[in-house]
């Protein structure tokens, strides 16, 4: 369904490039977990130990990290359109052609460094069209539907792809995820053809519709107006964003590519073997980072509390609580594996709560430039699951293994650490109102 066909259904475009772009987070997670469970397999049979698993599984965060600001020029410069289109086209062809022998320890990294740059211009193109189409007063829960994709998507690879690779093997989870991008791919040209090639519109107050442009958010003769990146990067409160999302992000990849391990290790338990009880965590996450949004937009329409501090009561309560789940963790081996994952789930729960405020501060401060700050912001986050996940791994492996929860407790400490940090940050520096024009 095109946005202009959708008209004739009574269904507002924006809702179905909402959804679009829900599915476009869904379907990159899918490929990331699919990934993980994956290589744990195919590293467990080649003997690999975790200290290489944990710097093959960081390798797609060094692309990731690298495309992220270029990510967010391209998208305010060319369109969200047309870079997720290259991005999904990049992504899900590399997927296909990564090799599956994992003693080809450098040709995998290198391969998954390269799904990294292509996913790595997702988000901020997804922000890109989110700010034209969006009115102010919806974007917490749109942004948080649209990223609570990628819980989901988690949630599903974790049920349905450990099924794939009993029967056809681990190495076919490559090709499914691959098939999936260039599925999702197909949708978008479908859906997203009659969005403009360049995103030049910002809904500006709540009177305002999508899809009317906006002299000043342009420069002369119709060129975009210079980013002002000095002032971006000297704003505390852009450095309060990028803070939080390096936290969040360091905890969420710690656990979301060391859970098959975490699984394995300390619950004693195969993945195949816990049948949808695996996905709980995700869908839990899934569902609170939604209710995060609403909470966010209830404070600010129902409660009239001020933009700043409706963002900073949820990103409080969501990284507090987080902080505290983490360390139940690593106990959960001698309290039987329900118990562990209880606290997985209310550990990624808390998470995903936590986005209501951070996460979408960026479109407070800065709606016109909404993919560029969340590409400066994503970088950080990108920069954390590089050291998160293989820090993980040498931490393990110090403290004699997987199998010693000791490691477990040193890692979810540092994680949570991290987490009370940002949200002392935000509380001091975040703000609610527009600060680029």
């Amino acid at each position: 369904m095109t946005v202009a066909s959708s008209r004739r259904y009574r269904i507002e475009p924006r809702y179905v490039i909402v959804f679009a772009t829900f599915f476009a987070t869904f379907t990159a997670y899918v490929e990331r977990v699919g990934f993980s469970i994956a290589f744990t397999d195919l590293a467990k049979v080649s003997g690999i130990d975790e200290s290489v698993k944990g710097t093959v599984l960081s390798a797609f965060y060094w692309g990731y990290a690298l495309s992220q600001i270029p990510g967010g020029w391209a998208a305010q410069r060319y369109g969200g359109r047309i870079m997720l289109i290259l991005c999904f086209a990049s992504w899900s062809l590399i997927s296909i052609l990564t090799p599956t022998d994992a003693r080809h320890t450098f040709a995998i990294s290198m391969a998954r460094v390269c799904v990294g740059i292509a996913q790595g211009f997702l988000i901020p193109a997804v922000h890109t069209v989110l700010s034209q189409w969006i009115p102010p007063h919806e974007r917490a829960r749109a942004v948080s539907l649209t990223t609570s994709g990628m819980y989901l998507g988690s949630a599903s690879a974790m049920l349905v792809l450990p099924w794939f690779s009993d029967r056809l093997g681990a190495a076919s989870l490559l090709k499914v995820v691959g098939g999936l991008g260039i599925a999702w791919l197909v949708l978008w040209l479908i859906v997203g053809r009659d969005i403009p090639h360049r995103e030049t519109v910002i809904p500006l107050s709540n009177m305002e519709k999508p899809g009317h442009s906006h002299g000043h958010a342009h420069g002369h003769k119709g060129r975009p107006a210079p980013t002002p990146y000095r002032r971006m990067m000297g704003s505390a409160a852009v450095w309060a964003i990028v803070i939080n999302n390096f936290s969040f992000h360091y905890a969420f990849y710690v656990i979301m590519n060391w859970l098959p391990t975490y699984f394995n290790h300390v619950l004693k338990v195969e993945l195949s073997s816990l049948g949808g009880a695996k996905t709980v965590p995700y869908l839990v996450m899934f569902l609170m980072s939604n209710v995060g949004g609403w909470a966010g937009d209830w404070l600010i329409l129902k409660r009239r509390n001020s933009t700043a501090t409706a963002r900073k009561a949820v990103n409080t309560l969501g990284f507090v609580s987080s902080a505290i789940a983490l360390m139940l963790m690593p106990g959960a081996g001698s309290h039987g594996i329900a118990y562990g994952v209880a606290v997985t789930t209310l550990t990624l729960g808390c998470l995903g709560f936590s986005r209501g405020g951070f996460s979408v501060n960026h479109m407070d401060i800065a709606p016109k430039y909404a993919g560029m700050v969340m590409g400066i912001s994503n970088t950080a986050g990108t920069v954390s699951g590089v050291i998160g996940v293989a820090v993980t791994g040498y931490i393990l492996d110090a403290s004699g293994g997987a199998d010693n929860v000791a490691g477990w407790y040193t890692a979810h400490a540092v994680s949570a650490a991290i987490c009370l940090q940002a949200m002392l940050v935000f509380n001091f520096f975040a703000r609610g109102e527009r600060l680029f024009d």
